[in-house]
């Protein structure tokens, strides 16, 4: 899962910066529309939750304990949540609310893997006595 963390973190940092600048487009539009709808602010909540969950993921990555974990399930399941209910007519933030989706399940494995060496050991025919 280390590998996985610093990944995801980076491409959550990387993606920080198109879910920003789309979100401020489609929050000109909505402005402009004058459609009563939030998706662009809400795609901007989202980007700033990839942003910190990626810096968590990136700075929790050799970590043992079960905090960093924690943390970027709160996150991201905070930037899905508002992703995905706040979307409306801004198509893509549902895209960037499953990759926090994404990163949610698989801090949850994390959680539930984290600390577990797993022993590997030959089958009984292929051991010697």
């Amino acid at each position: 899962m280390k590998i996985w963390k610093l990944v995801a973190g980076i491409l959550s940092i990387v993606l920080f910066v198109f879910v920003t600048f789309q979100s401020c487009a489609a929050g000109l539009a909505n402005s402009l529309e004058e459609n009563g709808e939030v998706s662009g602010s809400a795609g901007l909540i989202v980007a700033v939750f990839m942003l910190v969950g990626g810096i968590v993921s990136i700075a929790t990555r050799n970590s043992e304990k079960k905090g960093g974990n924690i943390a970027l399930i709160v996150l991201f399941g905070l930037a899905a949540l508002i992703g995905f209910a706040g979307a409306g007519s801004f198509g893509d933030l549902k895209i960037w609310s499953g990759w926090c989706l994404i990163n949610l399940i698989l801090a949850v494995v994390a959680l539930i893997t984290g600390g577990k060496k797993f022993k590997t050991t030959p089958p009984d025919s292929l051991q010697s006595d």
